[in-house]
C-alpha cells in the first residue's frame, strides 16, 4: 500500500498535536525555518519547549565550545549542538507534569548561497529523540547539499527537511527504508542532494550503516557512497578535502580482487609525477554501480545493495577507503571530486575504458560535441589518467596507450593528450601482472 505523503503544514501540525512530542529546536545557519514551520503550524506550545539560535561565534562557543578544525558547519558541531540541547532537556523538565513525554533534540548548523554566490551551500542536520518515555535516545545525522540558485528557496527547503526529519523520527523510525524516502516530501527533483546519513541507538540496532548509505545512492538521493577504512560511512570532505587523491576504478559485479600490482605502481608513479607528499595522500577504490559506458544505474533490490555493501566492506578490509558510485564516466567521477578542492587528482583506468571513449562506435551521434565536452570536464579539474594494460588473448597482445586503437577523428586530440601528460601508461609493470578482460 503506498505511503501517505503529508504536506509540511500538516506533519508540523500532527506532530504539535501529538501529546507524547515535547524538545528544543536549535539552528544556525539560515534563520529558524524549521522551528518557524511549528509555530505557524499552530498548537506549537505541545511541542516546543525551547528555540534558540547562537549565530554569533563568541556565544555559540561558549554554549557548545571551540570547533579545533575551525569548521563550523560540520558534524562535529552538531553532535555538540545535539548533546548539549538534549542533556538540557532531560535534566530540566523531569517533573510530574512530564511523564509520559518522548523527549527530543533537533539541531542543524547551515551555510546558504551567500550575497556573491560562490560558496558551497551545505549543512548537517540531526536529532536525537526517544521513542518512548524514559527509554534511550536515538540519533538521525544526515549531511545535505543546497542545489537551489537562491538563498532564500534553500531556506524554505531547510525548513521542509526538518520538519520531515522530526516527523521521520517518530513515525517511520521501524521501517529505515521508508524513513529515508520521507526525508525529502514535499521537495523539487533537483533541490537537495543528502550524501551520508547515520542511525546510532536503540531503535536501530539492526540498521546496516553501508546498507544505509548505499540505499540514499539506489534512491538517487546522492551521486557517491564513500566509507573509510574502517568500512564507516563519511562525508567526502571530511576525507577528501584539499588532498591529493588516487582512485582505482573497478566494474559492477567484478568477482575478482582488483589488479593491486598494476595499481600500487600506478599510485607510486602518480605520488612521483605530482610530489606528493604521502601525509596529503588518499588512496580509494571505487566501486560503480554500471559499467555501461554512458549508461544509467539500474534500480537496485535490497539483494543489489546486500552485494554492493559486502564489496564494499571486502575492499576496505584490504587497508582502502572505498567509494560507491553511479558515476559511469570519468569526468563525472571528477566533477564530484572537485568539490572537495582536491590538490590533485590520480584515475587509475583500465586500457579498455580509453578505447571505449576514443571509439566513435561507442556513441549514437554528435561524437565529437561529447568527446570535447568529455574531455574538458575531466581534464579542466586538475585530473591525470594512468591506464593500466589488458591482455588481448585473441591476438596475446598487450595493450598500451601505444597500441590502442582510436577513431580518425580523435586521433589528434588523443594525441595532444598524451603528449603533455594527462594520460600517461603505467611504467615498469611486470607482464605477469596484466590481465585478461
Amino acid at each position: 500500500m503506498p505511503r501517505e505523503i503529508l504536506e509540511t503544514k500538516r506533519k508540523a501540525l500532527k506532530i504539535n498535536l501529538d501529546e507524547k512530542i515535547y524538545g528544543t529546536f536549535a539552528e544556525i545557519g539560515a534563520g529558524q525555518e524549521v522551528a518557524r514551520n511549528f509555530f505557524t503550524a499552530g498548537a506549537a506550545s505541545g511541542t516546543i519547549a525551547k528555540t534558540m539560535s547562537a549565530y554569533d561565534m563568541v556565544f555559540s562557543n561558549e554554549i557548545y565550545g571551540e570547533e579545533a578544525s575551525k569548521r563550523y558547519v560540520s558534524k562535529s558541531r552538531l553532535d555538540k549542538m545535539l548533546t548539549h540541547e538534549y542533556e538540557l532537556l532531560t535534566e530540566r523538565l523531569c517533573g510530574a507534569e512530564y511523564e509520559g513525554r518522548a523527549f527530543f533534540a533537533f539541531a542543524d548548523t547551515v551555510t546558504t548561497l551567500n550575497f556573491d554566490k560562490t560558496n558551497d551551500p551545505h549543512g548537517w542536520l540531526g536529532i536525537r529523540f526517544q521513542v518512548n518515555s524514559n527509554a534511550e535516545p536515538n540519533d538521525i545525522i544526515f549531511h545535505v547539499r543546497l542545489l537551489d540558485s537562491d538563498s532564500s528557496l534553500q531556506q524554505n527547503v531547510l525548513g521542509i527537511l526538518g520538519v520531515n526529519l522530526v516527523y521521520a523520527a517518530y513515525f517511520y523510525h521501524q521501517d529505515v527504508q521508508m524513513m529515508i524516502e520521507s526525508l525529502v516530501d514535499n521537495l523539487s527533483v533537483g533541490s537537495v542532494e543528502i550524501d551520508l546519513i547515520n542511525l546510532r541507538g536503540p531503535a536501530f540496532k539492526k540498521a546496516n550503516d553501508r546498507l544505509v548509505n548505499l540505499y540514499l545512492l539506489a534512491k538517487e538521493f546522492s551521486g557517491a557512497a564513500v566509507f573509510d577504512k574502517n568500512g564507516n560511512a563519511c562525508q567526502a570532505n571530511d576525507l577528501l578535502y584539499k588532498k591529493d587523491i588516487m582512485i582505482l576504478r573497478t566494474k559492477y559485479q567484478q568477482k575478482s580482487t582488483p589488479n593491486f600490482d598494476l595499481f600500487n605502481r600506478a599510485v607510486e608513479q602518480f605520488k612521483r609525477s605530482q610530489n606528493v607528499d604521502d601525509a596529503n595522500l588518499v588512496v580509494l577504490i571505487e566501486v560503480l554501480m554500471t559499467n555501461q559506458l554512458g549508461g544509467e544505474a539500474k534500480e537496485l533490490s535490497n539483494s543489489d545493495l546486500e552485494n554492493f555493501a559486502k564489496r564494499a566492506e571486502e575492499l576496505t578490509a584490504t587497508g582502502n577507503n572505498v567509494i560507491v558510485s553511479n558515476f559511469s564516466r570519468n569526468h563525472k567521477l571528477a566533477q564530484y571530486l572537485s568539490r572537495c578542492k582536491p590538490n590533485s587528482v590520480g584515475i587509475s583506468t583500465n586500457i579498455a575504458n580509453l578505447k571505449r571513449i576514443f571509439d566513435s562506435k561507442s556513441f549514437e551521434e554528435h561524437y565529437t560535441d561529447e568527446l570535447l565536452a568529455y574531455v574538458s570536464d575531466l581534464f579542466s579539474r586538475n585530473v591525470k589518467l594512468y591506464a593500466y594494460p589488458y591482455l588481448d588473448k585473441k591476438n596475446n597482445e598487450i595493450i598500451t596507450t601505444r597500441n590502442m586503437p582510436v577513431s580518425e577523428e580523435a586521433k589528434p586530440l588523443f594525441e595532444f593528450l598524451i603528449k603533455n601528460n594527462y594520460i600517461t601508461n603505467i611504467e615498469d609493470y611486470d607482464a605477469k601482472d596484466v590481465k585478461t578482460l
